[in-house]
């Protein structure tokens, strides 16, 4: 009996013993086992991965987004500069082109953060360009979820740099850009009747004109402008007086017609050629005792409107169409001589530092520009004495007039000038339809394209931006869509 339990005894020491043993061997092959360990670095790389792809949906729509944003924008600036080009320089109706041609481009594009899209469309550069500024944002869900990123601003990116990089602008390629030079001549109506607003309006037109036309690299292609004030004379400076009249008396230079058998040409001035002196009658004594005599005088009475010839300096054009100030009638024949006297070659000893170039020159274009806002309604005797002043339309007959009526005048000048391949555009300013001026700006005229009836002062604006910017340029819109 006792060796059994002696046996039993041990039997159960030994047992003990081996669960220990196999205890421990259990948990040394637990610590070696690599079962499940995929498992683990998968969830721990999953948040990661499921990261990258958010961020590579979000990077997709914005690029995508991106693109058609700019695009769009591109398309936009270029339709409101053609518009803008074409309209007569309407810029309200260039601008909603543009918005209108952005909104059509934008149509397929992810869809942005509602009210975000603020780009805009505006005329710049003085008129002769169609800007883009604003932006629109994007949402970014998942790079706002993966990052934990707090807030509204955050959650989305803007489609254009900040720093205005990625605008858009297409730019009127004006002047030199079409590969040509340019010579205009501006004559400009400065009498009584131009005074105040009408005033106002015609120096903003001009000076717009102006600051088109010449363009700042004149290395190849030149640009430059004549400036003819007129009334019931023209005022010429004091050395070019001397040669277009060949007088020496400088104190009233201002100058009228010009009689015999050159009156409608521009031959240049000599003896039998020159243009009569402005001249004011006189009498003096009584019954048989009385004569009459003439002295010179001048309507311009201010020498800051004087004629200005061609020049590319806009500081001097510009502050000789601000000086501008209104006097007496309207001599439209002398405007429109002066103003073809500027562009001829033939008068080119008057101009020494201005000199017009030759008829013919390659890539040169001749312009002049005649404005006035009424009848012309003065012409003058053998004497240079204004007769027949004030008639009435039709103005048929001048009877004391040396040349005839003005209007007929400025008719036959304006022929002959058309003659020398100049191009003639002719702006009326509140002119009736059908009236004496109506018909004669029309007569001057190169062709209907060429008359502007402007009855505001916004219709002025626009009538000399057309002749700016559609007349002046051969390449309009030559890859003119640039980033700012």
């Amino acid at each position: 009996m006792k060796c059994a339990l002696v046996w039993r005894s041990a039997l159960n020491s030994g047992r003990s013993v081996w669960a220990v043993l196999a205890s421990r061997k259990r948990w040394a092959a637990l610590g070696s086992d690599e079962r499940g360990s995929v498992a683990i670095i998968f969830g721990l790389t999953i948040f990661v991965l499921f990261a990258m792809i958010g961020l590579a949906v979000d990077y997709a729509r914005f690029v995508n987004a991106r693109s058609q944003t700019i695009a769009a924008t591109d398309a936009a600036v270029l339709a409101g500069a053609r518009a803008l080009q074409s309209n007569g320089g309407d810029q309200a109706a260039a601008v909603q082109v543009a918005e209108t041609y952005y909104q059509q481009g934008v149509k397929s594009r992810i869809k942005v953060v509602p009210l975000s899209d603020n780009i805009n469309f505006f005329v710049s550069d003085n008129g002769t360009a169609m800007s883009t500024t604003g932006n629109a944002r994007i949402s970014t869900p998942f790079m706002h979820l993966a990052f934990g990123l707090g807030g509204t601003e955050s959650s989305t990116l803007p489609l254009l740099r900040a720093d205005g990089s990625d605008y858009s602008k297409a730019v009127l390629a004006v002047g030199g850009n079409g590969e040509q030079s340019l010579e205009v001549s501006l004559m400009l109506d400065i009498t009584g009747s131009m005074q105040g607003q009408k005033l106002t309006d015609l120096k903003s037109a001009a000076s717009d004109l102006v600051n088109i036309v010449v363009w700042k690299d004149q290395s190849q292609y030149t640009s430059r402008i004549a400036i003819v004030p007129f009334a019931e004379d023209v005022r010429l400076p004091t050395s070019a007086f001397k040669l277009a009249t060949g007088t020496t008396s400088t104190s009233y230079p201002c100058v009228v017609e010009r009689t015999g058998t050159k009156k409608y040409t521009d031959d240049g001035p000599k003896s039998g050629q020159y243009v009569m002196v402005h001249q004011e009658q006189y009498t003096s004594g009584k019954g048989k005792n009385k004569t009459t005599y003439y002295q010179p005088t001048c309507n311009l009475t201010s020498s800051g409107v004087a004629a200005l010839p061609l020049t590319s300096d806009t500081t001097t054009l510009l502050n000789k169409i601000s000086s501008l100030s209104t006097y007496g009638g309207t001599a439209g024949q002398i405007g429109t001589a002066w103003a073809w006297y500027m562009l001829s070659p033939n008068w080119s000893s008057l101009w020494p530092n201005s000199a017009p170039a030759a008829y013919g020159t390659e890539k040169l274009r001749k312009i002049a520009v005649l404005m006035t806002d009424g009848d012309y309604n003065s012409q003058y005797d053998s004497n240079g004495y204004s007769v027949d002043y004030g008639q009435t339309p039709p103005q048929s007959k001048c009877p004391d007039s040396v040349n005839g009526c003005s209007s007929v005048q400025a008719s036959s000048l304006c022929t002959a000038m058309k003659d020398k391949d100049i191009e003639v555009y002719t702006v009326g300013f509140q002119i009736g339809t059908g009236t004496l001026a109506d018909t004669t700006l029309k007569n001057c005229a190169t062709d209907t394209n060429h008359y502007y009836n402007s009855s505001t002062g916004d219709a002025l604006k626009a009538a000399f931006r057309d002749i700016a910017l559609k007349r002046t340029s051969q390449k309009s819109l030559e890859k003119v869509c640039i980033k700012m």
